[in-house]
């Protein structure tokens, strides 16, 4: 029982990780929190379900379009709601805030009139395909899930870490206007930025669509909750820390219906949450105040 929830658990855990990792890098090089994510996620999983349910496209095809819908709502986020803000002199702070704010009820209500407001199962071909590990039952979505997940998260580490883009992207994120002097394209990298994190955004969806059979146009609001809550409890701005809150979360809400607290899923791992920022505020990999001031 324990070790069949905690396979579970990775995967609900993978699909997290992967939603908070486009929350933290938009927030690494702009500090701001980008509220457009969820409907981006939410509007890139119905384009994936579309191919699959109406022109019967394989799912390796659903998902790079998926892909390129997150990263072209990325691109144009960037291009028409925030780029001109950042033209702006004197513009509040909390104008590009307000801005991802508007863009997400643009497209959920987009959404709405588009595919209607009625929640659509998400077939795969490959559902009824499982192994038998001992007493642990794995399906082979899960396989699937797991391992998409920790493609991207290894791939997008890898990119940030080993590649000229990359290291122009965190040079961004440390100083804008440093980088800038040193010849680094800034505004590019933040459009590159929000194309990469809203492509990921994309492939979660169709992620969470297969881990549940359901896409639903109101999926990217709790989903994007959870994704700030994450970021929030393992750092913000760092990778590391959303693939950690995003594996935590992932258990613990699994563990918390495996065990009889079905209906306060969401309650229990919310409260381990806060309990964990009252211990150490700045989140499990962030740093205090105090040692950002040093």
């Amino acid at each position: 029982m324990l070790w069949q929830q905690v396979s579970n658990g990775l995967t609900l855990g993978g699909i997290y990780s992967i939603v908070a990792l486009g929350y933290t890098i938009v927030f690494g090089v702009l500090q701001i929190l980008n509220m457009a994510h969820g409907e981006i996620f939410m509007f890139s999983a119905f384009i994936g379900l579309l191919l699959v349910t109406h022109f019967q496209a394989p799912l390796v095809i659903a998902l790079f379009a998926a892909a390129a819908t997150g990263a072209v709502l990325g691109f144009l986020l960037d291009r028409f709601a925030l780029r001109p803000l950042r033209r702006k002199a004197g513009a509040s702070h909390l104008a590009p805030l307000i801005s991802t704010i508007g863009a997400s009820i643009i497209l959920e209500n987009l959404a709405l009139n588009l595919f209607g407001p009625e929640t659509r199962p998400f077939p795969v071909a490959l559902a009824d395909i499982h192994f038998q590990v001992g007493a642990v039952t794995i399906y082979l979505t899960q396989l699937l899930i797991f391992f998409i997940s920790l493609v991207l998260m290894i791939g997008l580490s890898l990119w940030l870490g080993r590649t000229k883009a990359g290291t122009a992207l965190r040079a961004t994120a440390e100083s804008m206007e440093t980088a800038s002097l040193m010849g680094v394209n800034t505004q590019k990298m933040i459009s590159l930025t929000l194309v990469i994190a809203s492509a990921m955004g994309g492939v979660a969806g169709v992620l969470v669509g297969m881990a549940f059979n359901a896409v639903s146009p109101q999926m990217g609001l709790a989903m994007g909750l959870k994704g700030l809550a994450i970021i929030i409890l393992g750092g913000m701005g760092s990778l590391r820390g959303a693939i950690a809150g995003g594996f935590i979360l992932g258990l613990t809400e699994v563990m918390s219906v495996a065990y009889g607290a079905s209906g306060y899923r969401d309650a229990i791992a919310f409260l381990m949450i806060i309990v964990i920022l009252l211990a150490r505020p700045q989140g499990i990999f962030g740093q205090s105040v105090a040692s950002e001031r040093r």
